[in-house]
């Protein structure tokens, strides 16, 4: 089972971490000012390396990438939007079957290795990247400056490279009418906290480092894990709160669940509406049907590009709401 439909640490409130380290190799310009024999140099010195970093990892060209398993990729959070729609012939990944690492190439950046993980998992995935990231110095010398550390295309990046990114689903200060005013407090933090989606819906928010310069690794790592920490805190207390009002809680949350079970279409915003709601009613459990692998399967499969490839072909965006309720309810009567 792959990590975005496995069960990690503290998963009720954080469902995933992400470590990306952005590198580039010396003695060559930044992608947008690369000709096409150094964009492909880098290709052909990272595709030739592949084998050797280990970790069972498969260098795909991304024009060898169908669209739609392209958006799936996206939709997983695996790669970026950018690279999905890039046209340029010499853009790749490098990934394993478990899709836990996926290291970019030449999309902003020669190089950008990221590693995932299901829940709270900053450490492990920040010593697995600082270890894959050896291994690739090892064999291709990064560009480096003693005064400011790894150069990357971006300036915000600068220094460390380091970006790291936990999404964290915070239904009851949504609730609560607590939410704005925890983003507020964090943005204040030296972080970035936004929706994930735009329109708010399914109540999922990312939280990310954004000072790269003049400092470690470590001490990012454990400026986040002590953010996430507080945030955690204070989804876990509005869920107390709301709580106190136990039937008013339970007659919600399973009133969504009654609709995900029986809706003859849903359209993929109302999918994570209700989601977050039953995914809230489950972690508490009020919900006793589901689990949490139902849940994060419901939440993959109903994404569009995921949906239609569970289908098997394109779909129309009506087709699309038909079988995502029949998935829907496949899946939460699944034994």
């Amino acid at each position: 089972m792959n990590w975005y439909l496995q069960n990690g640490k503290d998963s009720d409130v954080i469902t995933s971490t992400r470590v990306r380290l952005a590198r580039n190799i010396q003695g060559i310009p930044f992608v947008q000012r690369c000709n096409d024999e150094e964009l492909k140099s880098i290709f052909s010195t990272m595709k030739k390396i592949t084998p050797i970093i280990g970790y069972g990892l498969r260098f795909i060209a991304l024009k060898d990438i169908e669209i739609l398993d392209k958006k799936v990729l996206v939709e997983k959070h695996i790669i970026s939007p950018e690279i999905s729609l890039t046209k340029n012939p010499y853009a790749a990944i490098i990934i394993n079957d478990d899709e836990n690492i996926c290291i970019e190439i030449n999309e902003e950046d020669h190089i950008k290795l990221q590693v995932f993980g299901a829940g709270q998992e900053l450490e492990n995935l920040m010593d697995l990247a600082i270890e894959i990231d050896q291994k690739i110095e090892d064999l291709v010398p990064y560009s480096f400056s003693e005064k400011y550390g790894y150069l990357t295309a971006c300036p915000t990046n600068v220094g460390t490279g380091l970006k790291i990114s936990v999404l964290v689903h915070l239904p009851a200060l949504s609730m609560t009418g607590n939410i704005r005013k925890v983003l507020s407090v964090i943005n204040n933090l030296g972080v970035n906290i936004e929706a994930e989606n735009p329109k708010g819906d399914g109540d999922i928010y990312k939280i990310s480092n954004n000072q790269t310069l003049g400092i470690t690794e470590k001490e990012t790592t454990k400026n986040l894990k002590l953010i996430t920490q507080k945030i955690m805190e204070q989804e876990r207390t509005a869920r107390k709160f709301l709580g106190k009002k136990e039937i008013e809680l339970a007659d919600k949350v399973y009133r969504d669940f009654g609709i995900l079970v029986n809706a003859k279409k849903l359209t993929e915003e109302e999918a994570k509406k209700l989601l977050s709601s039953v995914k809230l009613g489950t972690d508490l459990g009020i919900i006793t049907e589901l689990n949490d692998s139902k849940i994060a399967e419901l939440i993959l499969m109903t994404k569009s590009a995921n949906l239609q490839k569970q289908v098997g072909n394109a779909i129309s965006v009506y087709e699309q709401e038909i079988e995502r309720a029949k998935l829907i309810k496949e899946i939460i009567t699944r034994e």
